[in-house]
């Protein structure tokens, strides 16, 4: 194991007024704080906002970083490899390196969670395509095209696709 040292001379302050916003329609809203070019590479952030019910991101793992969730509000659901946990206000969730993850605001619920990876990968610009994806400005298989670039990789959960089906019923 190896210790990671972050390169950056000064504390890094990003105020609300000045996060970038990107919207996936008008259930979830991405407030991208900090990519990884900010703070030295030692982690890219982002605030993210979903009304009830509403789909985060879809399965997919990272190859390089790890992956922190900190529901600061509502309740979400999230695939943690094999499993689908439900966290609430005041939990934590972190996923490895190659694990498989993905993440919702629970069924009839909303969330607020604060999303870390570390070490950091330039990440905005990823948020800024799918947004492009949602507009009907690039296709959505384009996505394929960046995997190595954004250090994410799409997968499938039969896991996550069960329990998101049950969200209606």
């Amino acid at each position: 194991m190896s210790l990671f040292i972050p390169d950056f001379d000064d504390s890094v302050v990003v105020r609300a007024a000045d996060a970038e916003e990107i919207h996936y329609g008008p259930d979830s809203t991405l407030r991208l704080l900090a990519d990884s070019s900010t703070g030295g590479g030692f982690l890219s952030t982002m605030r993210v906002s979903l009304r009830a019910g509403s789909d985060g991101a879809r399965p997919h793992h990272h190859g390089r970083s790890a992956e922190m969730f900190y529901v600061i509000d509502g309740t979400a659901q999230l695939l943690a490899g094999d499993k689908v946990v439900t966290a609430e206000a005041g939990d934590l969730v972190v996923v490895p390196p190659g694990q498989q993850h993905a993440f919702a605001a629970a069924p009839g619920e909303s969330a607020e969670m604060l999303v870390v990876i570390t070490p950091g990968v330039e990440r905005f610009e990823y948020f800024r395509h799918l947004e492009r994806i949602r507009f009907g400005k690039v296709p959505p298989e384009s996505l394929l095209e960046v995997q190595d670039l954004y250090d994410t990789y799409f997968g499938t959960s039969t896991t996550w696709e069960d329990a998101r089906t049950l969200r209606g019923q």
